[in-house]
């Protein structure tokens, strides 16, 4: 099955006509895009002609989109503002996610805060993230999909075995997926540079939280050595991961269909180069 290749693209001045223009552009079979401002708390309306172009070119084009939530969500957190926002714009991705067509809201998985053990952060993620995700009862609701982090700090989920206590505390609902960046899981101490290491950690994912769960990859390749837990993205090829890992993604059972987002450096010519070799390590329809 296909894997479609494609990026995160700016959506300033149009969801539609300018992200989709870009994304084009680059040459992308998938797209991801911001609904609010990544660094702030602000839940914007939208533009109900932009969305509507947004959903209806991509369904013609059989392009998948995604949203990435913004990057203060931590349900994790100490602080109870934190958490009430956290929800709150959340919600908002998801919302808007369903009105565009989106497959997916990609969010950050956290950390513990304050000192406090993560078995308190844990159960704050099922008080809190659990609700929002039984609001997805429409049929073309979204997926919440998991993004583990490079392992800075108190991060509560870097490794691939640390999806499963997130899980565990999620009910394993049956709207959870995971989206997983190589760059960040590289930077976790999964080496995937290593012949089979790729393969290694798929595995070891799957052995987690169950087949089926993986619904995106963030396809980043890494300025920093493994284990570094630094989240410091390269171009595909041009990093420690290297160009083989990546063309080993491809031929895993886990990875049956799923898209591939670039978040690389290099603006619209990097991008499109980023597209164009993915596309080639994909081989042959």
């Amino acid at each position: 099955m296909r894997n479609p290749v494609g990026g995160h693209v700016p959506v300033a001045g149009g969801l539609a006509s300018v992200g989709l223009t870009y994304a084009r552009e680059m040459g992308a079979e998938a797209v991801q895009v911001f609904v609010a401002n990544p660094r702030g708390w602000a839940t914007p309306v939208g533009n109900p002609a932009q969305d509507e172009l947004f959903r209806s070119q991509c369904a013609e084009e059989s392009i998948p989109a995604y949203v990435h939530a913004p990057y203060l969500i931590n349900f994790g957190s100490h602080t109870e503002a934190t958490v009430e926002k956290s929800v709150e714009s959340l919600r908002h991705s998801l919302r808007r996610s369903r009105r565009i067509g989106a497959l997916g809201v990609v969010v950050h998985t956290g950390s513990a805060t304050g000192g406090r053990p993560r078995e308190a952060a844990y159960a704050q993620v099922r008080e809190f993230m659990l609700p929002l995700l039984d609001e997805l009862t429409h049929d073309d609701d979204p997926f919440l999909l998991l993004e583990s982090t490079a392992g800075q700090g108190s991060s509560l989920c870097s490794r691939a075995e640390e999806f499963g206590p997130y899980f565990d505390a999620l009910d394993h609902h049956p709207k959870l997926g995971i989206c997983l960046d190589t760059c960040h899981i590289f930077a976790a101490g999964h080496d995937l540079a290593e012949p089979g290491g790729t393969k290694l950690t798929l595995d070891l994912l799957v052995d987690t939280v169950g087949e089926g769960r993986l619904k995106l990859v963030h396809a980043n390749d890494s300025k920093e050595g493994v284990g570094a837990h630094k989240d410091r993205h390269a171009n595909v090829g041009q990093g420690h991961i290297g160009r083989e890992a990546f063309a080993e993604l491809f031929t895993h059972p886990a990875m049956a269909g799923v898209p591939l987002i670039i978040e690389t450096p290099g603006g619209k010519e990097g991008h499109a180069a980023d597209v164009a070799l993915l596309k080639e390590l994909r081989g042959p329809e």
